[in-house]
């Protein structure tokens, strides 16, 4: 199984470095060789005091190498020490402080060193020392008084620790002190005023040591500045605080950080600005920090030498200082010495170069032991920093040191010489699979071993010929590189590797897939605050990846805010606010590439809304075809614009271009949030597709059709449906089926192989092959036999499945015999059963359908007379004997016979059976006529049944009165002979409604009965009743008569008079005269005879007709009316009209009569006490009060009669301030006033108050407003 490996395309220079530095002749663990330090302490190695100390050296060789330690240069016997252990199968040193020991005894320099058969490696010196976090020195510190103006140094000192502590100033309450151009901690703690100020006055200005290695602070005492102000404060041009004088010089190694400093005095606050003289600060490794005060120069080198100048300047004036920098450096590798890999007889180098500043010196070890003792190697050479091997052996296996040194320190490198005899082994996992994004660099291993170093050679495909040229790059280490990896670069790729003790070789494949793309971006958007906004990122990538999408706002996460929907392709923002503006990025992220783009949001203010505008989708766009098969295939596309309404749902239609160009049909649907769909396909089809988008609105028009595509011809995998055989002649079998559509062909030269055979006869199938036909005929049959029958269908490329049989007949034949044995049974006067035996199946010749009866009436028993025989035919499905036969007419001779029917049609018919029905009850007689009306007799006519069903015996008359309530009276019955046609009712009562009930009688019962009304005539005056007309008396139906119409403009009046039962309901009708349309319907409330019809036009004709709901559609004869002619509006000048100038007279005449009693009465100054008002009124819950014990003293009213003055309700007292609060008194005159004082004009109104006091007391509730007083009123209306 192959091992997946992704080379993501925007990395390959440092899978490239990688590849580089790892050496081809990497030992594999399994051979033998000399040790090899992989892990140690770093060279100044602080601890902390409290925890235990941990001496890491780890190495590897082949056999594993054993561990010796010395300190300060001599050997460390570890096992002397109770407090060392040295870790199983490693050199790392775990020192027990915990448990007693101390740190400090522990200080000292370590060097490690691992051992084996083939040579010893030693570790860097590792210098160990505690940390230290000292307490802060016990000092007086004597408070600060300094004038406003000028400068101040607080000194913080902090104790020495190891390593140096991190210095910050803060007040007692644990609050950072703010600093400032004017207020600075400098690089050694102290803390710089350039100039003081009366807020700089305070009591706790407290310097902070941090020691991070025991995570302790220390803390110095408080100092205390007090500043006091002199007028006027004097300005001051820059001095520099630090550092002094005007030169200084700074020594800084390589690669180290350069912190320069100025610091200035000054008033009004200088500015610090920094040059370097004869050149230019370095661009980006240059910082300003601590307000410009400090310049930063980080990974400072040689070049970085020189005089920095700092200039600090104010309003007075400026001052410099120059900083000169020597950059030095420590030893740094040119070419540090790596390990050697030889067999026997080979030659080699081993080459350490370094520089610094000064130069280092270079000295050599071999197996820990200066080169110059060591014992003798005759393959070696020592030349300066490089060592030469020739002829070497085994024993030329060591390991070899390499030291450069100088006065800022060291470098110690280990390197082997291992001799080994080795076929080639090729390190890289068989059938390694590494997946890269086309355009990109494709990186492929072949990591390797031997000894002699193998040669590599790379080749393409099981049979491929070596890779050469310049379009692949063959990197020392076995790497193949193709620099533009193609979509032609996919497949299987050989590394070959050779040395003259063997050959091996190793297959990797590559795959290329295509790149990630945003084929929609966001776009810069616009958006009203509270709106919505919506920014698109569709992708397309290859269909082997599965992308993330990841959206950032301002190169940050999205906002934890549930407004913010992230959705497959886009980013929905909801009620957006001002917050929301900002850069939105989307980030498309496979396990090969990543691509993004990003949009602008601004937010605006929300304009007055406009209408939304709903449509429907626009079309989408940019159909893609993908993942093609030969029965399947995936089509991707981008929507269109949805309008305002939400897409529901895509449409999926399909062009056949080589069988039916030009038609589309349909070929799925998918929901509105999908854009890519997976397309099962048939073979032999020229396929386009086209996608319509739906929403609620309607449909899209069609996208652009997309590409087409071919698929590959195949053998039918169908065969045709609906496959049929029915005869169409008595010797013939007529085979038919549904041809297969053009896209069923599955391929070119459709054709159709059609088998038969005779069922249940042992005969082998008949086939023929035949084209374009959907039927094929069979002759000579025999009549009506049952056939197999297939159809398969075939094409160019061969058969379709073998389809299943179906049964069908030869041609049909009409039936041969009729059916025997014919009876019926008469079950009453209009029902009979019929039986009969059935026809043998064989004498049927075909698909037996049934049986049809035919009968018909001869004549009927009671007339005797013959007429046109009219026939009736029954048929009873299936093989059914018997049937029955409705509807038969009483008293009749009938005849029948049975046929058998097949789907040729009828056989011949059975000998006609005779057969008789009994007599049944009559008809009702076809009229009853009542005639010649007198005081006590009618005249009764009648005829005689249409269908009289047998032998009339006789007639039954019955009949009684109705009173002017409609109740009846005594029914009366009377027989009448059957050869009678008239009667004469004597003895009735005189202008009396009677009811008559009619009906005939045969031997079985009487029939259905007739009902007639009548009237005998009035004996007074000879007046008629209204039912007789011409001296006959008719039945009296309801019926309305007497319409009468008064018309208006818009209106008529519509009247009538109306004869019958009572509580009848009334409708009217009307509509425009010699109009076609319809009459228009209104219903009359109740049983009124009048009805407004309203609404018409003026001066047209109308027609109107009036009826009566439930009276089988009784209605009136039609009126003609015509509506007045349309008139100018006219209006009533009320105050023209007699009622109104009379009612105005009346109004003025009671408004003087108020008037005079209102003068007389105030003329009069009707004062009485309460007393009169207690007495007048006997409720005893209402007692007025004097003013000396909390009551009235008087009232004065201006009413004028008794029935006018209104009683204090209940609970309504005065208050004790004698003011009168609208809540609490319901019925007060001062529900009734302007305010609650109450007082009226001298015109009339009210002046005085429930106090007998003149003057006005204050009042409460102002808030009362006008009241609908009566005096109020009056005075209004005058």
């Amino acid at each position: 199984m192959m091992k997946k490996k992704s080379i993501p395309a925007s990395k390959p220079l440092l899978i490239l470095f990688l590849c580089q530095i790892i050496s081809a002749l990497d030992v594999p663990l399994d051979l033998s060789q000399p040790p090899t330090i992989t892990h140690q302490s770093p060279k100044d190695y602080i601890v902390d005091p409290r925890e235990n100390i941990v001496i890491q050296c780890e190495a590897k060789g082949k056999p594993p190498p054993s561990f010796s330690w010395t300190r300060n240069g001599t050997h460390f016997d570890i096992d002397k020490d109770a407090q060392v252990t040295m870790k199983p199968n490693s050199g790392t040193l775990v020192i027990n402080i915990m448990n007693g020991g101390k740190a400090e005894a522990y200080e000292g320099v370590y060097q490690c060193t691992a051992r084996n058969e083939r040579g010893a490696a030693i570790s860097n010196n590792i210098v160990i020392r505690p940390s230290r976090s000292p307490l802060w020195t016990k000092e007086k510190l004597e408070p600060h008084q300094v004038r406003e103006g000028d400068s101040l140094v607080l000194h913080c000192r902090p104790p020495v620790g190891l390593p140096p502590p991190i210095i910050f100033w803060m007040d007692n309450a644990f609050q950072r002190l703010p600093q400032s151009e004017r207020v600075s901690q400098g690089l050694n703690g102290d803390l710089y005023f350039s100039n003081v100020q009366p807020e700089d006055t305070r009591e706790d200005y407290i310097c902070y040591a941090r020691f991070n290695h025991t995570q302790t602070i220390q803390q110095k005492q408080p100092i205390s500045v007090k500043v006091f102000s002199t007028k006027p404060v004097t300005e001051r041009q820059p001095v520099l605080l630090t550092p002094t004088g005007s030169t200084s010089t700074k020594v800084e190694l390589r690669g180290n950080v350069l912190l320069l400093e100025c610091i200035a005095a000054g008033l009004p606050t200088p500015v610090i600005r920094w040059i370097k003289e004869g050149g230019e600060l370095p661009a980006n490794r240059t910082f300003f920090e601590n307000f410009k005060k400090t310049l930063k120069i980080i990974d400072v080198s040689e070049a970085d030498s020189g005089n920095y100048k700092c200039i600090a300047r104010n309003t007075l004036g400026s001052v410099h200082h120059v900083i000169s920098v020597t950059v030095k450096a420590a030893p740094y590798w040119i070419t540090a010495p790596r390990n050697l890999v030889l067999s026997p007889g080979e030659d080699g180098t081993l080459i350490c170069r370094a520089n610094g500043n000064p130069k280092p010196s270079i000295s050599w070890l071999a197996n820990g032991v200066p080169i110059a003792i060591a014992p003798e190697d005759p393959s070696r050479k020592v030349d300066g920093d490089t060592i030469i091997f020739s002829h070497v052996q085994e024993r030329s296996s060591a390991v070899y040191q390499c030291n450069a040194s100088n006065e800022y320190g060291y470098l110690l490198a280990n390197a082997f010489v291992n001799v080994l005899a080795e076929p080639p082994r090729i390190l890289t996992p068989a059938n390694k699979l590494y997946q890269v994004i086309a355009d990109s660099p494709a990186l492929l291993d072949c990591a390797y071993f031997g000894s002699p170093k193998p040669e590599i050679e790379w080749f393409k495909g099981v049979k491929g010929s070596i890779l050469r040229g310049n379009e692949y790059v063959f990197h020392d280490n076995g790497t193949l590189e193709i620099p533009v990896a193609q979509k032609d670069s996919t497949g299987t790729y050989t590394c070959v590797a050779r040395n003259e003790l063997g050959k091996i070789q190793n297959e990797v494949h590559l795959e290329i897939k295509d790149p990630t793309m945003i084929i929609k971006q966001p776009e810069y958007k616009v958006v009203q605050r509270y709106g919505q906004v919506s920014f698109e990122c569709i992708i397309k990538h290859d269909s082997t990846l599965l992308p993330t999408v990841i959206w950032l706002k301002d190169n940050d996460e999205l906002p934890d805010d549930e407004r913010f929907l992230v959705g497959k392709d886009n980013l929905t923002i909801m009620n957006v606010t001002d917050k929301d503006d900002g850069t939105y990025t989307c980030i498309v992220n496979t396990t090969l590439d990543s691509v993004s783009a990003s949009a602008v949001l601004t937010v605006v203010a929300a304009p007055p809304t406009p209408a939304i505008i709903y449509a429907r989708p626009n079309p989408p766009f940019d159909l893609e075809l993908t993942g093609q098969l030969e029965r399947s295939i995936e089509l991707s596309w981008i929507p269109g614009d949805e309008n305002n309404s939400p897409i529901t749902h895509f449409v999926i239609e399909y062009e056949d271009g080589l069988h039916e160009p030009g038609v589309w049909h349909y070929q799925t649907e998918v929901p509105g949030t999908q854009t890519t769909v997976q397309l099962k396909l048939s073979p032999y089809v020229n396929y386009s597709f086209r996608v319509v988008a739906v929403n609620k609105i309607g449909r899209s028009q069609p996208s652009e059709p997309s590409e087409q595509y071919l698929t590959k011809s195949a053998s039918p995998d169908e065969n045709p449906a609906n496959v049929q055989g029915i005869g169409s002649e008595p010797d013939n079998l007529v085979i038919t089926w549904e041809s297969l559509k053009g896209f069923q062909s599955n391929g070119p030269g459709l054709q159709y192989k059609v088998s038969w055979r005779q069922k249940d006869v042992d005969d082998e199938w008949t086939s023929v092959i035949v084209a374009n036909v959907s039927k094929y005929i069979v002759s000579g049959t025999p009549t009506f036999v049952p056939y197999e029958i297939k159809v398969q269908a075939l094409n160019d490329l061969g058969y379709a499945p073998e389809p299943s049989e179906v049964i069908g007949h030869s041609g049909e034949d009409l039936p041969m015999v009729a059916p025997g044995n014919v009876q019926v049974h008469v079950i009453n006067s209009t029902l009979a059963k019929v039986h009969w035996d059935p026809v043998p199946l064989k004498t049927v010749r075909g698909h037996l359908q049934g049986y049809k009866v035919y009968y018909w009436k001869v004549q009927s028993l009671s007339r005797r007379s013959r007429r046109h025989v009219e026939k009736k035919i029954l048929t009873f499905r299936g093989n059914k004997t018997f049937g029955m036969l409705p509807g038969l007419e009483p008293y009749s001779s009938y005849k029948l016979n049975v046929r058998v029917v097949n789907g040729k049609g009828e056989g011949p018919a059975s000998p006609d059976k005779v057969f008789k029905t009994p007599e049944g009850v009559p008809s009702s007689p076809s009229y009853l006529k009542i005639t010649n009306p007198t005081l006590d007799s009618l005249t009764l006519e009648w005829g005689s049944p249409t269908h009289p069903n047998g032998v009339l015996t006789s007639y039954i008359l019955k009949f009684q009165p109705i009173n002017n309530t409609h109740e009846l009276g005594p029914l009366v019955e009377i027989r009448i002979p059957a050869n009678e046609s008239s009667l004469i009712l004597k003895n009735l009562n005189y202008s009396t409604r009677y009811k008559f009930y009619f009906n005939a009688q045969t031997s079985v019962g009487s029939g259905s009965q007739i009902t007639e009304e009548a009237v005998t005539i009035m004996d007074e005056a000879g007046i008629l009743h209204p039912a007789v007309v011409a001296g006959k008396v008719q039945p009296l139906y309801p019926r309305i008569r007497n319409v009468t119409t008064a018309a208006a403009e818009t209106y008529a009046n519509i009247s009538w008079e109306y004869e019958g039962p009572d509580h009848a309901n009334f409708y009217v009708e009307y509509g425009v005269a010699g109009s076609k349309e319809d009459w228009k319907k209104e219903i009359v409330n109740g049983s009124r005879s009048f009805f407004v019809l309203k609404g018409l036009t003026p001066g047209t004709a109308y027609k109107v007709r009036v009826g009566a709901e439930g009276l089988s559609g009784f209605r009136s004869s039609e009126d003609v009316f015509e509506t007045g002619p349309a008139m100018a509006s006219r209006q009533v000048d009320i105050a023209t009209q007699g009622w109104f100038i009379g009612l105005m007279c009346a109004v003025a005449l009671l408004i003087l009569i108020l008037l005079i009693v209102c003068f007389i009465r105030r003329n009069k100054g009707g004062k009485y006490p309460v007393k009169e008002k207690e007495d007048a009124h006997a409720d005893p819950e209402i007692q007025p009060m004097k003013e000396d014990d909390g009551t009235f003293g008087e009232y004065r009213s201006l009413e004028s009669d008794a029935e006018d003055h209104k009683p204090l309700k209940k609970g309504s007292r005065t208050p004790s301030d004698r003011t009168v609060k609208k809540e609490d008194s319901d019925d007060s005159l001062v529900d009734y006033g302007e305010g609650v004082n109450g007082q009226f004009n001298e015109d009339g109104s009210f002046i005085g108050q429930y106090s007998g006091k003149k003057e006005k007391e204050p009042a409460e509730g102002n808030e009362s407003s006008e009241a609908p007083s009566p005096v109020n009123a009056m005075n209004s209306f005058v």
